[in-house]
């Protein structure tokens, strides 16, 4: 990545999150490098959508390299309430850390994206080159196109300064430190606290919905294993998905049966099909990654599922809820 008599300085935004904690513990398992300093920043270290603040963030650290995953996010309840709050906040954000970056002479940065960014109306599977080819989902349209701005933006700063911008857009991930709340949280965690709740309570388990739509679960490990990767090999502006295969797609059923079987829940599991499904698929291709690792070995998703409801269990009291 770097000559090795030199430091590479890595700037982690939104290091205390999912993502960030993830490749926080993966260095600290010995991903790191000779030569590597790590620094993983959070909100409260300096508010990114203050210029100002940025800069000064930006001045301290000088890093040669940003993986930049601080964002506004919430669930789909709160994105259809403030789509303009989404909108404007995270634009902010990423306008002041991409320049920020540029003006201290940043060598890479790694954003990372979000599936949501793809037109709504499309074929499957989806993969990079669709991300412009239609509005997003209405539901979301804020923060969605304020994600798929970071890639037209660059692209502008690697045509009119050869800077090395790229981005990454992970499908569904989970893990240890994830955002459990059952009303804003994603599905996967918000089904592990519903498991969590009525195995506590002896209740039964109610799934929103028909539990048929399909959705790729990365699990944060390796998604922390794959953003090292991208950091030190991938030298495209173009994003890359980073995703399990299609045939690794589960069923909301399949993923809830998973959790239960995880959490040792012994009551009843329905399915209350007068709620909402949602988009009944999102499925990505991977066949870029796989182009360049073809050998990577994703954590097998029980397994995966198993280590996070058993993460949640021990820190129930301090996990995000």
């Amino acid at each position: 990545m770097a000559d090795p008599s030199e430091v590479t300085r890595i700037l982690v935004t939104g290091g205390s999150g999912l993502v960030g904690k993830a490749i926080q513990r993966v260095v600290a398992d010995g991903a790191s490098q000779p030569g590597e300093q790590w620094i993983f920043v959070s909100s409260k270290d300096a508010d990114l959508m203050d210029t100002a603040q940025t800069r000064a963030l930006f001045e301290k650290h000088r890093p040669t390299h940003v993986i930049h995953l601080a964002a506004m996010v919430g669930g789909l309840f709160r994105n259809i309430k403030y789509n303009l709050d989404f909108w404007r906040k995270n634009i902010q954000i990423n306008d002041n850390v991409l320049h920020s970056a540029y003006e201290v002479g940043t060598r890479k940065v790694i954003s990372c994206l979000s599936t949501c960014i793809f037109p709504d109306k499309t074929t499957y599977p989806i993969d990079e080159t669709m991300i412009h080819n239609g509005p997003p989902h209405n539901s979301n349209f804020g923060y969605s196109y304020a994600k798929r701005m970071i890639d037209v933006q660059n692209r502008a700063y690697f045509q009119q300064y050869g800077c090395t911008f790229t981005a990454v857009i992970p499908t569904n991930v989970f893990g240890p430190h994830d955002n459990f709340n059952i009303e804003d949280g994603h599905v996967l965690p918000g089904l592990i606290h519903k498991v969590y709740l009525a195995k506590r309570n002896g209740s039964a388990l109610t799934v929103w919905g028909t539990g048929k739509p399909r959705r790729q679960f990365i699990y944060s490990l390796d998604l922390a294993r794959l953003f090292l990767w991208v950091l030190r090999e991938y030298n495209e502006v173009e994003p890359i998905i980073l995703s399990v295969g299609e045939e690794d797609e589960v069923s909301i059923r399949e993923a809830a049966e998973t959790i239960v079987e995880a959490m040792g829940f012994q009551g009843e599991l329905n399915f209350d099909t007068t709620k909402a499904d949602g988009q009944f698929k999102k499925t990505a291709s991977n066949k870029k990654l796989r182009t360049y690792l073809p050998d990577f070995q994703f954590t097998p998703f029980k397994q995966a599922v198993k280590e996070t409801c058993t993460w949640f269990e021990n820190n129930y009291e301090q996990a995000r809820k």
